[in-house]
Formats: structure tokens, sequence, C-alpha cells
């Protein structure tokens, strides 16, 4: 390793630590904790400091997202890195803020997930800054993508771009899908009584005995369909289920709460008339049965051409720096990179090596994260020529 590198690498690891140390537990998560308003001053004054043209959104009140901006030369595209600075809760950490560096890590939560690629895309923003592209490079730091990505969806209110790279981390490979979810509630009926009376009480909660089998069959039919060529196939299963008052009482309501993880193709309409099937068999075996099924929150699941602009140059950018095509892949969570391809930009999603998003160990690899940074740079230079 070169001087210059052993110098790259050891400013790379040091602003990583300096992120992990600030807490950014997303409140909606934790109630109680601080949020993204520490961090986001962090980010912001960090910007400033190098010459980067600096803008604050506020997603929601004391939420505020920071947009570093390299203005281009003028005529070429435009190109989005975008990371998020809020965390899950601590778990388990014995220590989740030391952001200690250790041979080639950082460890500490969000390590890996995702203040490693944020630090990645703060260094790439001034390394192009020093030579801008014609076109423009907006760094994106945005809020609560670990709940309901109010951050990303301000975004895209405001600004936009010809192309994106999500940097959630995806061990060197180039993500062009990812499944979308869709959350239920379904809510059976009885008649509350006196635990004494079967005569008069009607029990909500077995009730849902019929929609639970029911969902149990629905799974193994979804896992029995062709899937997708990245993502495999759907799946559902029951999250949550709570009922009734007390020993001694019929309960007169019982409410099951369930998740449906799409794949392209899959539209919520088609996942809730899976539902009403369900719910519409059990009506007919027991005349009793009452249930009301109500939607809650939907994400689309993402798919980016692989044909597509975007992705070519990625491929370029990725195999000057590793020597090696990066497998294409898909991923089975959930990220911003969705609310970006549907607002228009064509998105990928690249991220470092690591281990333990959302676990009681977690550490980012420095290797692969000098590496991403490099890459970023490289396809921004391409991109927006």
């Amino acid at each position: 390793m070169t001087e210059q590198s052993s110098q790259a690498m050891t400013e790379l690891a040091e602003l990583v630590a300096t992120l992990v140390r600030i807490d950014s537990v997303n409140p909606d998560l934790q109630p109680g904790a601080g949020g993204e308003g520490a961090i986001a001053e962090f980010v912001a004054n960090w910007f400033r400091s190098n010459g980067i043209e600096t803008e604050i959104q506020e997603a929601a009140p004391g939420r505020p997202n920071v947009i570093g901006i390299v203005r281009g030369n003028g005529g070429g595209r435009s190109l989005m890195l975008n990371a998020h600075m809020d965390t899950v809760g601590h778990g388990g950490m014995s220590d989740p803020l030391a952001g200690a560096i250790g041979e080639n890590k950082v460890t500490g939560r969000g390590a890996w997930d995702m203040k490693g690629s944020l630090a990645a895309i703060m260094l790439a923003a001034r390394d192009l800054a020093s030579k801008p592209p014609r076109g423009d490079v907006l760094v994106t730091a945005v809020v609560d993508e670990e709940y309901a990505s109010i951050g990303t969806a301000a975004i895209v209110e405001r600004y936009t771009a010809d192309g994106a790279i999500v940097t959630e981390p995806t061990q060197l490979e180039l993500s062009v899908a990812h499944k979308g979810f869709l959350w239920f509630d379904i809510t059976t009926h009885g008649v509350a009584a006196h635990g004494s009376r079967p005569d008069l009480g009607i029990d909500a909660i077995a009730k849902m005995g019929s929609v639970l089998v029911g969902l149990e069959q629905l799974e193994r039919q979804l896992l029995e369909r062709d899937g997708h060529p990245l993502l495999g196939t759907g799946s559902i299963h029951a999250s949550l289920i709570g009922g009734g008052t007390e020993l001694s009482s019929y309960p007169a309501s019982c409410t099951l709460s369930i998740e449906r993880r799409l794949i392209p193709g899959e539209t919520p309409e088609f996942a809730e008339d899976e539902l009403c099937a369900i719910l519409n068999a059990a009506a007919v075996a027991d005349p009793d049965f009452e249930a009301v099924l109500e939607r809650g929150l939907y994400r689309a699941p993402f798919e980016q051409p692989w044909d597509s602009t975007i992705v070519d140059v990625m491929r370029t950018a990725a195999r000057s720096v590793l020597g090696t095509e990066p497998k294409i892949a898909g991923e089975a969570g959930w990220m911003d990179s969705a609310l970006l391809s549907a607002a228009g930009i064509p998105t990928v999603i690249f991220g470092p090596d690591g281990v333990g998003a959302h676990a009681d160990e977690e550490w980012v690899d420095l290797v692969s994260l000098q590496q991403c940074r490099e890459i970023y740079v490289a396809a921004a230079r391409a991109f927006c020529e």
C-alpha cells in the first residue's frame, strides 16, 4: 500500500469512527432516542468546511436531511449518492458508540448499516469537488430509512437526478432489485360474555384460527411459485396478534398483523385479494365468522433494467477498481432505492462488505469501503460527463 493510499484509509477510518460515535438511533423505533439532529449537524459542517455547497431540508420537525452538492461545469448528467444517517437501536451491543478502529475495520452500531457508506460518499464528494465533472453530483444524507423513509420521500419532492446510487451495504455486489412489503391488519369479531356463558359468547380469538391456517397454506403456495431470478418468491407471515380483556370473558375482538413481502409484478391489490379469499372461505365454512381487513403501509418492490446506462456505468467503474466484474444481485430487504426509482430516477445499489446489520456485533470492512469510495468517484466522472 502506498503512503497516499495509507493516508486515505486512515482518513476514511477516522471519519467512519466519528460518525459511529454520534448516537443517531431512529426515534420512531425507540421512543425518546435522539434521532438524526446531531449527526446531520456534523455532516453539514463537514461539507461546509470542505467547500461543498450545503442545503438542509426538514423531512419532519427536528429531523433534517443534509444535501451536499458538487456543482458541475455544465452540460452533463446529474448523479445522486444516497445514504441514511439513522440507525436501529443498540440491542445487546456492549459498546455501540465506541467506533473502535481495528485492523481494516470499524466497529459499532451503524458502522456497516450505513455510516461507513455515508463516510465514503462524503469523501467522494470532496474528491469530485477538486475537479468537478460536467454534471452535478448530489450527496443526500437522509433521515428515517430504518422506519418509514420520510427522508428520501422528502428528497424526491424537491430534488431529482439522472441517476442514483444507493450506497447500502451489498458486499461489493451490484444490486438491481429488491423486494417490497405491505402490512395488513385482520380483526375478527366475536361477542363478549362471561366465561361461564358459552351460550352467549363468541370467541373472536378462536375465530382467528381459520385465518392462521389459511395464511400457512398461502405461505406454502407462494414459496412453490415461479420466483424472480434474483429475489426468489414473495412470502407472507403473521407478525403480531392480540385480543381479549381477561381470563374470565369471551373476547369480543382479535387483531392479527401481517406482513406480505412482494416481488416485482406483485401488486397491493393482488396481495389483498389473496387475503380476501382466505376470509371469504372462513365465512362460508362458519356462519358466525366476521372479520375486517385493513391495508397498512406499502413499500413497492424495486427493479432496474440490467441494460440501463447507470448499470453499465457502475459495472465499468467497479471493474476498473476491483479488477473483476461485480456480481449482479438482488436484495431481500426494502431500501430507499424504490422511492428514487418511483420518482423516475434510474437507480442501483452498491456498497461495502462487513457484518451485522441490526445485530449485536457490527463492523464495516475498510478495504472494501475505500474501494467503494473510488468506485463512486469513477462512476460519477463517467456518468456526469
